[in-house]
């Protein structure tokens, strides 16, 4: 058994970490923590955290320099469900003494000058580890992150649309110059536990935000090596993300040559589901799965993928990610084989 310790335990992405974790068979928690400063230090985490009462009976332990010291002696591997800006700061310290880390936020994500300083807001400061770590994709960059020591698990929008735009690109049927447009929808979880007027039950309504500078947008473009535009909205319901994509193809692509790219790149992949029918919410929700389904009118294609924002969008992907690392069982920890 593997001593996974997370960090960013108290928050929504955290507490999925914890929940897989506990129920993983080569994995065991040996610590969830939280900001030196953090209000929740010292509570039990089942109390922010009702669902896993009896069954994760483990205090949110205060990040301080015991405990950094306790992390680097006894745990087997991290989780950082931190803010962009703590995982740039605290990654290097553990990738130094030898503990793989699974970054889920967006501190090495994409290489490019300037791009933190634009759309995170702070000044990159370890462009060697930014230029080694892997990007989580799961069933896209299986062998660089079993070589990795850093994994840069995606973001939840780029993740859906990725898993729906990648099997066309990697076919050459995108057409050259065209720029597919993603059009996605988010529940109010993506935005985090902290309370906030905008997020509140009474204030929250389907809305466009992030219009032609969110940050996904670049993270997107740069990993599918093909320009987009992406629009994100709220959605007035917890959790999961629906993106309906917009695809120029070339001329002369067939039906049969769409199906092929998907069968090829998903064949044998579980956790991505070509459905045959409209992916929804409801499918997803509370579940590691990826849906896509496509249709076409000529040379315009749409697809649309559904996922789980906190799962296959961040926790069971970096599950995913650490049982490529680790040469574990693909589904280990997170579906039933």
């Amino acid at each position: 058994m593997l001593k996974a310790a997370i960090i960013g335990a108290s928050g929504y992405t955290g507490a999925e970490l914890a929940g897989l974790i506990q129920g993983h068979p080569n994995l065991t928690l040996s610590g969830l923590y939280v900001s030196d400063g953090s209000q929740d230090a010292h509570k039990p985490f089942a109390s922010l955290h009702p669902r896993w009462r009896g069954v994760i009976d483990l205090p949110l332990l205060p990040l301080d320099d015991e405990a950094l010291s306790r992390i680097h002696t006894e745990a087997d591997l991290v989780l950082m469900a931190t803010a962009h800006e703590v995982s740039h700061d605290l990654a290097p310290g553990f990738l130094a003494k030898g503990l793989p880390v699974f970054d889920l936020s967006g501190a090495f994500r994409v290489p490019g000058e300037g791009f933190y300083e634009r759309f995170y807001g702070f000044q990159h400061q370890h462009g060697d580890w930014l230029s080694e770590a892997a990007y989580g994709l799961a069933e896209w960059n299986q062998d660089a992150i079993k070589a990795a020591k850093l994994i840069a698990v995606p973001g939840c929008y780029p993740t859906a649309s990725l898993s729906a735009l990648k099997p066309l690109q990697a076919a050459g049927l995108i057409a050259e110059g065209s720029k597919p447009i993603i059009s996605a929808v988010s529940g109010v979880s993506g935005a985090g536990r902290k309370a906030s007027v905008a997020n509140s039950f009474c204030e929250v309504s389907f809305k466009p935000y992030g219009v032609l500078n969110h940050r996904h947008q670049p993270e997107i473009s740069h990993h599918l090596d093909n320009q987009v535009v992406f629009q994100p909205h709220l959605g007035n319901f917890i959790r999961g993300i629906l993106a309906t994509i917009y695809v120029q193809l070339n001329d002369n692509v067939s039906d049969e040559q769409i199906a092929a790219a998907y069968k090829q790149a998903y064949q044998g992949q579980k956790i991505v589901r070509l459905t045959g029918q409209w992916p929804q919410i409801n499918d997803v929700a509370g579940t590691p799965f990826c849906d896509l389904h496509w249709a076409r009118d000529g040379n315009q294609l749409i697809v649309v993928s559904a996922i789980d924002n906190l799962l296959k969008g961040a926790a069971s992907q970096a599950i995913q990610c650490i049982n490529i690392h680790q040469g574990f069982s693909p589904l280990a920890g997170l579906v039933q084989e």
